[in-house]
């Protein structure tokens, strides 16, 4: 089985991609089951053409793939885009995770056990 990985600049469109919410309802729309991106403007309060650049703007970061049905283009989801996203996703809060593990680590060294309580703290003083 081939892993897909996302480079950098792929994931740059990706995230950017999904920055909007449309394109990301498309992307839902459009894995659930593909549609002609006509089916996929009646769904939005904008004109054919400005759904017509959602989709590209999908299909230029690999979320989505378009292919003729007669006259028609159908948009298709693509789902191993959007595991990869989550891939990196799940690594970025491994990370996260892991930082957490090492400050509970720290604060369970501290002298004493337990970390001191913020409202016992001295508080500075304002200095003139």
């Amino acid at each position: 089985m081939v892993v897909h990985q996302l480079a950098p600049a792929d994931a740059d469109r990706v995230f950017a991609a999904l920055a909007d919410a449309t394109r990301r309802d498309i992307v839902t729309r459009v894995l659930q089951q593909e549609a002609s991106v006509s089916v996929l403007a009646r769904n939005y309060d904008m004109s054919f053409a400005a759904v017509q650049k959602h989709v590209a703007v999908l299909e230029r970061a690999q979320l989505v793939s378009k292919h003729r049905r007669g006259r028609e283009q159908i948009v298709r989801g693509d789902v191993g885009t959007v595991r990869a996203a989550a891939r990196l996703l799940g690594n970025l809060e491994e990370l996260w995770r892991g930082r957490i593990d090492r400050l509970e680590q720290v604060l369970d060294e501290l002298p004493g056990g337990d970390p001191p309580c913020p409202s016992s703290a001295p508080r500075p003083t304002p200095s003139s």
